[in-house]
């Protein structure tokens, strides 16, 4: 097989996919920065990495997400190890950390509850900020918490327990100070779960069925037996759901409510305080 250079590789997978991805998948390949792509596009790939390059191209072609291919995805700054197995770390659930971290005090322990932890994003980065919390990450999935577990070792976040549960059945009487969750909410009829990178990802994760609402009505619902009084619980829910959750919550004696949105300015996240003080929900 005739070497080729990183510019001529790049620009014969531009042909088929988009520059980022091709980008991505070279830097994969040769095991470099993107820096490093730039300083030395004249650099030869040798006739294996060739031939892988250009196989994770096709892949790529025929819809396979480059997390995927890579096997990792970069969320909050930190990088984590991803199979399909799990869900694709998204930009959008960075919101849901915000909001957790703005609750949970950096000079005190707390504790923290993530329910469907999938690859441990949302878990291992609360962990990394406020490392004085007491992190339980759980997952019904055996092979996502064991995703989540080599994640918790490669980042080194050993404030984290990550167990395998259908949502609070292992935790018995457990109480938590935050309870957090990006949990399955596409309902089973949106044409996205037919496009793009959606089609790979687990379906389970991504869709309870029905109209989508099932997994959040079962948390909002059975929350309050974990939380201490004036905890919260905090969900990530879809763009057209943020209006039932707040409901959902205030139903189900949450006070404080509210919803805020992500940078597209969608509602993205909803939450409520166990307490007993005022009912009103707010929209902020």
């Amino acid at each position: 097989m005739h070497q080729i250079t990183v510019l001529e590789a790049l620009h014969q997978a531009r042909r088929e996919i988009g520059d980022s991805d091709a980008r991505m998948l070279v830097q994969h390949v040769l095991k470099v920065s993107h820096a490093h792509l730039i300083a030395h596009a004249d650099q030869e790939l040798n006739p294996e990495q060739a031939r892988y390059f250009q196989l994770l191209v096709v892949r790529r072609f025929h819809g396979e997400p480059v997390a995927y291919l890579i096997g990792s995805r970069e969320f909050y700054s930190l990088d984590f190890k991803v199979t399909p197995a799990v869900l694709i770390p998204r930009p959008e659930t960075e919101l849901l950390v915000d909001l957790a971290l703005e609750r949970i005090p950096a000079n005190r322990p707390c504790k923290v509850l993530d329910l469907g932890t999938g690859s441990g994003a949302i878990a291992i980065t609360i962990a990394k900020h406020r490392p004085l919390a007491d992190i339980v990450a759980v997952d019904f999935s055996a092979a996502a918490a064991a995703v989540a577990k080599m994640n918790a070792e490669h980042l080194n976040a050993d404030n984290v327990r990550i167990i395998t549960s259908d949502w609070f059945h292992e935790l018995a009487e457990q109480r938590f100070d935050l309870v957090v969750s990006n949990p399955p909410y596409i309902a089973e009829d949106d044409p996205h779960l037919t496009q793009g990178d959606l089609r790979f990802e687990p379906r389970k994760a991504l869709t309870p069925g029905d109209n989508g609402l099932e997994c959040i009505r079962f948390i909002v619902a059975s929350a309050c037996a974990h939380l201490v009084e004036g905890g919260a619980l905090l969900l990530e829910h879809g763009y057209n759901q943020a209006d039932v959750c707040r409901q959902l919550l205030s139903r189900a004696d949450f006070g404080r409510v509210f919803s805020r949105p992500d940078l597209a300015g969608i509602m993205r996240v909803s939450g409520g305080v166990r307490g007993s003080f005022s009912r009103e929900a707010v929209r902020i």
